[in-house]
């Protein structure tokens, strides 16, 4: 398709499109194809030199992800489901590139994509009901509506040890990986982080390395995946039932149709309770069996229970007791940080070449020309060290650009003390701007995949709405956004996971960021229903053209809180 864009009239030679896309990911993709189905000229700008998001940058040795293949794809077409076989239970980072590259061959979306194009600011002209794009090298766009995609975990938190300068060795993050291959053979490695993708990329590392050093601050909870080989009669009954398998994932609360044990795990004996996580954990993966028992998630002497099992499981895959003990995580609740799914992780401490070394009491210091420096300054040399330090998850991708909307205010401003949305969706003071699983939408705590499509279809219909009324702009109103952020803490108030008080999802793992959980934790059938009871209302909770819809909004008591939360995403 021919890049559609105009520039008469537009200031700065600016190219005019009706739609701007920030980020070529699962939703920039399946957005340009929305978009551009209903008949809108639509840009995507990229900061990569390819396509795939987060399966682009995140190629590190042992990248996975932790759904399942065949539910880790889109839905919204069955001939591309039934075109596409995936291989593993669990799919590798290059499989899930290939898949994407293929969709955007399948679709023919690569023309309206640019890539090595990063955006610095977005500003919002009033007069003109057109928002002014800038790239990082001078580029001005203009468009009615831009749709950030940039997703929640695209930030990668830099390294900020003093001296990292003076290391003389090779340093790489697993956020940002080199695309040439990186050789670790006969070498002394570091990795420093045991959250999601050092979990994944320790083993491998292990197995090339002469010498692996680990070191942990905080030892993290994961389950076995039992990853393997999908089997031809598998993969042809999910082909022949795809269809009603997708509506059960868009029906069930994360994104996953689950089997789901009703009862509460104070209702079961000891013997019930250990039978029913031996089960489920024989299965492997995070999901099946973080729905062990309804409660999991908002009952602490529940989820207790379930800590203790998975503590059995690491210290009888763990030869030495002592390392085994380090490994092993306390002081925060089971599934409250984010869960790893993990692939012989716990097991690659027995071997002979790998060591690890608590941080938590004793930080690092600083790099040094050799190596790393402790705080009681012993010293550890390496020939390379890789970061696994996350991101500035949920909100820090949004914040890296400047965004200014009405008036020239500055979203990092509006955001200073916590970030606030409404639905995830749109924020109040920004008009025509949309987000994809933005903060205060289920985002993480669900299949992304699946919170994507939702996403994009509602945003996809409600600039249609706009388009056949002939309604330029579409603003939430802050008494909504307002209703929504405090709905959205009462929910999370009724779960564990204010518990867990270090963790990416509030923010902790960021120097000075504000503290807060910006994730809805009442599940995707709740929040579905909530999103498109507003558009079937008309937007009743919006500015359209700067006027009122009418309507109240929609968010509920503390009463309704509770019993949200006791359904949770992980029902």
């Amino acid at each position: 398709m021919a890049d559609r864009h105009q520039t008469d009239g537009a200031p700065s030679g600016a190219r005019e499109y009706d739609a701007i896309v920030i980020g070529a990911g699962f939703a920039g993709l399946y957005m340009l194809y929305r978009l551009r189905e209903r008949g809108l000229s639509v840009r995507v700008l990229e900061a990569a030199d390819g396509i795939g998001g987060t399966w682009y940058w995140n190629s590190y040795p042992g990248a996975r992800c932790d759904v399942e293949s065949m539910d880790y794809s889109y839905s919204f077409d069955p001939e591309l489901e039934q075109e596409w076989t995936w291989t593993e239970k669990y799919p590798a980072q290059p499989e899930i590139l290939a898949y994407i590259n293929h969709v955007a061959d399948r679709f023919d979306l690569r023309p309206d994509i640019q890539l090595q194009t990063r955006v610095e600011s977005a500003t919002w002209d009033d007069g003109a009901h057109r928002w002014e794009i800038v790239t990082d090298a001078g580029e001005r766009f203009r468009a009615q509506f831009v749709v950030s995609a940039i997703g929640t975990l695209s930030a990668p938190l830099k390294p900020r040890y003093e001296g990292i300068d003076d290391f003389q060795g090779e340093w790489y993050q697993t956020q940002d990986w080199p695309k040439e291959p990186v050789s670790f053979e006969g070498k002394r490695v570091a990795v420093v982080g045991t959250g999601s993708s050092g979990v994944q990329a320790i083993p491998e590392i292990a197995k090339e390395a002469a010498h692996l050093t680990v070191f942990q601050r905080t030892p993290n909870f994961s389950v076995e995946g039992k990853n393997r080989p999908l089997t031809a009669e598998e993969i042809a009954e999910r082909k022949a039932g795809y269809r009603e398998h997708r509506d059960k994932q868009r029906n069930s609360n994360v994104g996953i149709p689950l089997a789901i044990n009703e009862r509460s795990g104070l209702d079961m004996t000891h013997e019930e309770r250990i039978a029913e996580m031996e089960e489920r954990w024989g299965y492997g993966g995070a999901p099946v069996f973080n729905v062990s028992f309804v409660d999991i998630m908002t009952n602490i002497e529940v989820n207790e229970i379930v800590q203790d099992f998975v503590r059995d499981k690491i210290r009888a895959k763990v030869d030495d007791p002592e390392l085994a003990d380090l490994l092993t995580p306390r002081g925060h609740p089971f599934a409250a940080k984010r869960l790893c799914v993990d692939h012989g992780y716990f097991e690659t401490f027995n071997r002979d070449n790998v060591d690890l070394v608590p941080i938590t009491d004793n930080p690092i210091d600083r790099l040094t020309p050799d190596g790393i420096r402790l705080a009681d300054g012993s010293e550890h040399e390496f020939d390379a060290i890789v970061f696994a330090i996350g991101y500035d998850a949920i909100s820090g991708s949004l914040l890296r650009i400047d965004i200014r909307g009405r008036d020239g205010v500055s979203l990092r401003d509006e955001w200073a003390e916590r970030p606030a949305t409404y639905h995830g969706l749109t924020i109040a003071g920004f008009p025509n701007l949309f987000t994809v699983t933005g903060p205060y939408s289920p985002a993480v705590l669900a299949v992304m995949i699946v919170a994507i499509e939702q996403h994009v279809e509602w945003i996809d219909a409600c600039i249609g709405h706009l388009r056949d009324h002939g309604i330029e702009t579409i603003e939430a109103t802050r008494e909504a956004q307002e209703e929504w952020v405090a709905h959205v803490d009462e929910v999370t108030a009724g779960t564990v996971f204010p518990l867990a008080t270090n963790s990416y999802y509030n923010g902790a793992n960021v120097p000075g960021k504000p503290r807060n959980f910006p994730l809805y934790a009442g599940g995707l059938i709740e929040y579905n229903r909530r999103i498109d009871e507003v558009a079937a209302n008309g937007y009743d909770s919006y500015l359209l053209d700067g006027r009122p819809a009418g309507g109240d909004t929609e968010a509920g008591g503390a009463d309704e809180a509770a019993a949200i939360a006791s359904n949770g995403p992980w029902n």
